[in-house]
């Protein structure tokens, strides 16, 4: 593949380096008719592209001489659900990063099912320069999988414990948790419950341990009835708020593992009648996009989304140009309390003297 840019200038006067969109603008056509002409593929305009190309006077990108004559010039994408906004910004910043070296995202949503994510990888394998992905569980033979192909992978979100090392893109899920119940803790509750994720995911685990290292830390007493296990969807989050609620003791407080648990768990808490914050303190981890739109708003672990997509994004591009070996890459991600109205003091009758 060859991409071309050349100098431009913007509207201040700074001179910048123009990319494929603007390629494309310059010969009407679309970007990927570009990538195709520019790859030396066959395209109906192509005398548009090339008249384009002549008067501009563009020179190629590093970024396409370094990928490999015959390659694809795409890379795959694959996540656990889709309907999750988390992934959504996510995918956001995968894209907005290697879109400028065009390079193309073939997505692909395992659905939380194994087979079909091992089929993607797969399929993906061969059809794509490079792989990030979110792997269901920490026992996926991912890595093994794609060294029979030999491209690039980069984990982001989650990892596997399983194969080669590869670059990751994890944020610090520890200190987000015990964050929230330092703040629970701070408010007066001491009946704090969980609402944990798939324990053989990397964020359904290690959220779940800093959980109870965090109450451990505060010697507070983990109560079995208290720890409700779901599986990062919202029905499970309804279901298992459901029983924490009637618990023969009702927590004051819940923490819970993702967004989508969240939404079900407030929709159980409506159908019961349950008042939050005046009943039942509420966190969620992963801000939704109408946490403040709430009644009361919602407090959450926040989480950067769409610079966790883009971080292992360039990861994976610098993979793509490198041509010398390059270590492996593990970063971590700082994360936020973002404290709104749906934690307050314990009620009266359960309150700490």
């Amino acid at each position: 593949m060859t991409v071309w840019f050349r100098a431009r200038r913007t509207t201040d006067g700074r001179q910048v380096m123009a990319n494929i969109q603007d390629v494309a603008r310059a010969a009407g056509v679309s970007t990927a008719s570009v990538t195709r002409y520019l790859a030396g593929q066959r395209i109906r305009s192509e005398e548009a592209v090339r008249r384009a190309i002549d008067e501009l006077g563009y020179r190629p990108s590093q970024v396409a001489r370094s990928l490999k004559s015959g390659r694809h010039h795409s890379i795959g994408v694959i996540v656990p659900d889709i309907a999750n906004p988390f992934f959504a910004g996510l995918v956001k910043g995968i894209e907005r990063e290697v879109r400028p070296h065009g390079l193309q995202v073939i997505l692909g949503n395992s659905d939380e099912d194994a087979e079909h994510e091992e089929a993607l990888v797969r399929e993906l394998s061969q059809r794509t320069d490079g792989l990030i992905m979110a792997p269901l569980s920490e026992n996926d033979q991912i890595p093994n999988l794609l060294g029979e192909h030999g491209i690039p992978l980069v984990f982001v979100d989650r990892e596997t414990s399983t194969g080669p090392d590869v670059d990751r893109v994890l944020v610090d899920n520890a200190a987000g948790i015990r964050q929230a119940v330092d703040h629970l803790v701070d408010l007066g509750h001491t009946r704090i419950a969980t609402i944990s994720g798939r324990l053989d995911s990397t964020p359904g685990r290690m959220r779940h341990e800093a959980f109870l290292a965090a109450l451990a830390e505060h010697g507070i007493a983990v109560e079995d009835g208290l720890v409700r296990y779901g599986d990062f969807r919202e029905e499970s989050g309804r279901e298992q708020m459901t029983a924490l609620w009637r618990h023969a003791a009702p927590p004051t407080a819940v923490v819970i593992a993702n967004n989508l648990m969240t939404a079900g768990a407030l929709v159980a808490l409506g159908d019961l009648g349950v008042r939050v914050p005046d009943e039942l303190s509420v966190v969620g981890f992963d801000d939704l996009p109408l946490a403040t739109l709430l009644d009361p708003p919602l407090t959450v672990v926040s989480r950067p989304d769409v610079e966790e997509g883009a971080a292992a994004a360039r990861l994976l591009v610098a993979r793509l140009t490198s041509t010398e070996p390059m270590p492996t890459a593990h970063l971590t991600l700082p994360v936020e309390l973002v404290v709104r109205g749906s934690t307050s003091t314990p009620p009266r009758s359960v309150a700490t003297p």
